[in-house]
Parts: C-alpha cells; sequence; structure tokens
C-alpha cells in the first residue's frame, strides 16, 4: 500500500471515530437536559407541598374554642425533645433558642430547663401511675441500677407475650412498660422482695421473670417463689451474665490470664501518652470484666499479628517500642489463640440467643455451634446446660414456636438513656429524675403526653417525691450548712470577724 493510500485510510478512520465521539456526545447533553428539566420539576412540586404542609400546621395549631393550647404544645414539645431526642434538660431550652433564631417555630418565649424537668416528671408520673392490673401473659425484667451516688434504683419491665410473637427476635423499649420503680440505698434478697410483692399486687403476676444472675436479685426471686402461688412463675437467667460466668469459670483461674491482664494493664500506661497511644487496649471493666472480655481478646490477637515473630526490631522503631511496652505477650501466643477462639464462639452464641431468642430452631443452630468448643470446655458444659433448662422453659410457656427473649438487655438501654437525659452531676445520686423512666419505655403519642400533663398537677408530684425519694445530699448540705443560723457558730476566735466575713 503506497502512501496516499495509507493517509487516505487513516483519514476515513479519524472520521469515522469524531463521527461517533460526536453522536455520542450529542445523546448525553440530551440526556442531562432531560435530567435537569426533570429536577426542576421535582423540585417545584416539593417547594410548593412543603409550603402547603407549613400553612397548614400554622392553621391547625391553635383550634378555635381551645384555651391554651399554644401552651400545651410547647410542654409537650419539650417532653417529646426529651424522650425522643435523648438530650438533656438543659439542652432542649438551647435547642428551641436555635429553632426560633431560624424561624422555624412559633414559639414566643423559651421556657427554662427546669420547667422542662417539672413536665417531664409529671408526664412519667402519670404514665407510672396508670399501671394496672392486666389478664394477657407477660414476662418481668427486673434489675438494679450501678450505684449513682449512695442509691440504687430496681426498675421491673413488663413485657407482654403478644410482643415477642410481634417482634420474632429481640424486643425494644416501645415493647415495654415501666410497672415498678424503688429506690434505696442498698438492695438484698428480703428487700427485692418486698419490692416485688408490692409491685405484682397492683399489676398482677407474671409468666416468668428474667434477671442477672445478682445476689441480691437471685436471693429475693427465691424468696418471692417460695411465697404462696408464685412457685407457678418461671426464671429465665440472663443470657450476657450466664456466658459472661461460664468464661470467668474457664479462665479467671488460670495463671495465664492473671499474665495477660498484667500486660495489658502495664502496656497501657506505657503507651498512653506515646505515639503508639492508638494502640491502646479495651477498657478492663473492674466489675463484670468477662461481660466484654471479647473485644480484649480480639484486640490481643491483632496485636500478635502487628509484633511479628522472632527476630530483632530496628531501634527506635514503633515494633521495638509496642514489643518493649507489651513484654510478655508473645509468650502467651498459644493461651491467647485458645482463649480468643473460645470468646469468638460465645459471641456468637450471645448473638444467636439475644437477637433470636430460644426456640427450637435457635436451640439447634446454638447446639451446633458449641460443638466447635473443646468436650471438657467449661463455656461449652456451661452453656449447653443453659440452652437445655431453657428450651424446657420455653415449652412450659405454652407459646409454640415463638422465640422466647432471654436477654435483660433492654433494662440496661434504658439505664443508658436515663443516664444520657441527666447528665454528669458533680454529686451524682438518684433523686426525683427518676420519675423520667416510664416516659423511656413504650410509644407514647403527643396527645398522650398532653393528657398526661393535664392529669398530673405540679402539687401531686411534689408529694409523691417527698413520699418515694428520700433527701438527697444537696438538700441535705442546704439544710444543715447553708441555712445553718448564726447562733450555730462557735465561740471561739474573732467572732466580729466571722460574723462580718
Amino acid at each position: 500500500m503506497d502512501k496516499v493510500a495509507r493517509m487516505r485510510k487513516s483519514r476515513n478512520n479519524w472520521k469515522l471515530k469524531a463521527v461517533l465521539r460526536a453522536s455520542i456526545l450529542r445523546d448525553l447533553r440530551k440526556k442531562l437536559i432531560r435530567h435537569q428539566n426533570r429536577t426542576e420539576r421535582q423540585i417545584s412540586l416539593l417547594e410548593a407541598e412543603n409550603t402547603a404542609l407549613r400553612s397548614t400546621m400554622i392553621a391547625s395549631s391553635d383550634p378555635p374554642g381551645r384555651q391554651g393550647s399554644a401552651w400545651f404544645g410547647l410542654r409537650t414539645l419539650c417532653v417529646t425533645m426529651v424522650i425522643s431526642g435523648i438530650i438533656s434538660f438543659r439542652a432542649v431550652p438551647r435547642l428551641l433558642g436555635v429553632l426560633q433564631l431560624f424561624g422555624w417555630t412559633r414559639v414566643q418565649g423559651v421556657p427554662h430547663f427546669t420547667s422542662v424537668i417539672h413536665w417531664s416528671l409529671r408526664a412519667g408520673l402519670a404514665m407510672f401511675d396508670q399501671v394496672s392490673l392486666v389478664h394477657d401473659p407477660w414476662l418481668a425484667i427486673i434489675d438494679c441500677s450501678i450505684d449513682v451516688g449512695t442509691r440504687k434504683a430496681l426498675v421491673v419491665l413488663r413485657v407482654p407475650l403478644s410482643a415477642l410473637s410481634r417482634k420474632l427476635g429481640a424486643i425494644g423499649l416501645d415493647d415495654c412498660q415501666c410497672i415498678g420503680l424503688k429506690i434505696s440505698n442498698r438492695w438484698n434478697g428480703p428487700l427485692v422482695k418486698d419490692a416485688l410483692v408490692e409491685i405484682f399486687a397492683q399489676t398482677g403476676m407474671p409468666r416468668a421473670i428474667i434477671k442477672d444472675k445478682g445476689t441480691d436479685l437471685n436471693k429475693g426471686v427465691e424468696l418471692y417463689r417460695d411465697a404462696g402461688r408464685a412457685k407457678k412463675v418461671s426464671v429465665i437467667d440472663d443470657v450476657g451474665h450466664s456466658a459472661a460466668n461460664a468464661l470467668k469459670a474457664e479462665f479467671s483461674k488460670r495463671s495465664a490470664f492473671a499474665r495477660f491482664m498484667e500486660i495489658v494493664r502495664k502496656g497501657a500506661a506505657r503507651i498512653r501518652q506515646t505515639d503508639l497511644a492508638w494502640l491502646s487496649p479495651p477498657k478492663i471493666r473492674t466489675k463484670g470484666r468477662f461481660q466484654g472480655i471479647t473485644e480484649v481478646a480480639e484486640w490481643a490477637e491483632k496485636l500478635l499479628n502487628l509484633m511479628g515473630g522472632q527476630g530483632r526490631s530496628k531501634d527506635n522503631s514503633q515494633l521495638s517500642g509496642l514489643r518493649k511496652a507489651f513484654c510478655g505477650l508473645s509468650q502467651l501466643r498459644s493461651f491467647l489463640v485458645q482463649f480468643g477462639a473460645t470468646c469468638r464462639v460465645t459471641e456468637q452464641f450471645l448473638k444467636i440467643m439475644k437477637q433470636k431468642g430460644i426456640n427450637q430452631a435457635s436451640y439447634s443452630e446454638a447446639k451446633v455451634l458449641m460443638e466447635q468448643l473443646p468436650g471438657r470446655s467449661k463455656v461449652r458444659i456451661r452453656l449447653l446446660s443453659w440452652l437445655e433448662r431453657h428450651l424446657r422453659l420455653q415449652c412450659r410457656l405454652g407459646i409454640g414456636q415463638i422465640p422466647l427473649t432471654v436477654s435483660s438487655d433492654v433494662i440496661e438501654s434504658l439505664f443508658g438513656k436515663f443516664k444520657t437525659i441527666i447528665q454528669r452531676n458533680p454529686q451524682a445520686e438518684l433523686n426525683r429524675l427518676v420519675y423520667i423512666i416510664p416516659l423511656l419505655c413504650g410509644s407514647h403519642t403527643a396527645a398522650e403526653i398532653d393528657r398526661s400533663l393535664r392529669d398530673c398537677s405540679h402539687i401531686h408530684l411534689l408529694d409523691q417525691i417527698e413520699k418515694t425519694i428520700p433527701p438527697t445530699l444537696r438538700q441535705q448540705r442546704h439544710r444543715m450548712l447553708d441555712s445553718a443560723s448564726p447562733d450555730q457558730v462557735p465561740k471561739t476566735g474573732n467572732v466580729a470577724r466571722l460574723k462580718a466575713g
């Protein structure tokens, strides 16, 4: 082929490519124009709909013939922000101020946070006073909060069996109702038993009680079941605490585990304020250590991979600093492999039980999972025993193949939300704010909250607090120190200066 022919062929190929490229660009340009037009039409429709909705809300916010409707709307809005947004009482006025600044609310005056506290407590007390006897079968979940100051709270939740058939798995706070709320400086078996007798006398007897393995709750439930017809009440041991006790029985007395905990504690202190702080281990709990031990086991296995095997590391390198900080960890490699494998199987077991509950299907799945552990493993023996016992209990309840909830995590979630709302306090203690706990259970509409605020007066709230809540530390301090009369000043020193100072 001569030179002219090659140029002609190259030109024709270039023309074909140019025509194809122009056609593609033209199609893309048309699609972009169509997309822009469609987007503009959708935006205009949404803006018109938004304007119509805002006008409807403004028109319906003050229905004719009802006095103080704006005031009721403000109170209900504040309470809803607390229980739905899970924010502190002090945050509500701030958020209302921001909304008012942008014109997104028609609130004329922003209330003080103490008003928000009183409205929330009145609504919670009204919900708590509405607890009554029910004839449908239900379960009770009981637990004690951690020590807050000098007090602990005993909380009892009611879960209808119909909620189990509806959820077919893990339940939430929306499925529960707070039926018992007691505060005491200490809880033991007799005190728990007396509290349960008083609560269940008003609400009826549950089909079963879900609790953890605490000695106070164990003894209290045992004493309650020994009284009269309460022997028919079944007892469900929380699966999380049962698994933690099994891990504790397996590893707590082994010298390798004690050595591992010592290495982790000392190593965390060595790297806390260094460039290796990003490798700090998860926080190891002092109480209930084995409930979160899986995270520590996973961290240890990853750290062993970073530290590598045999061989020297470069001086002043991160690897060298890591080996010095966690000196001796590599020598526990065989123990950590076994420990991590056991923790992973236990975590999978808990995931099945907490998410699916226990019935024949989940029992078979969990039993197959337990076969991954050695036959002599205490974790395997204890968890299989727990499975057999609670499957028989599920059959005795007569609920068919509806999965039975076996976890009290929902009440732990309740305590967590409560702590978030009340925030931290330099003299933290359980006080009148516990009456917001009934509001955090179940799903409450604005109409229900409005009705509760009208049903419970502020005077009734003060009377109930005086009867059920002991004086707080701050109140005692105010009575004994801040309100002390000048006559109580000791007759020593420069009395004139003390009076003037």
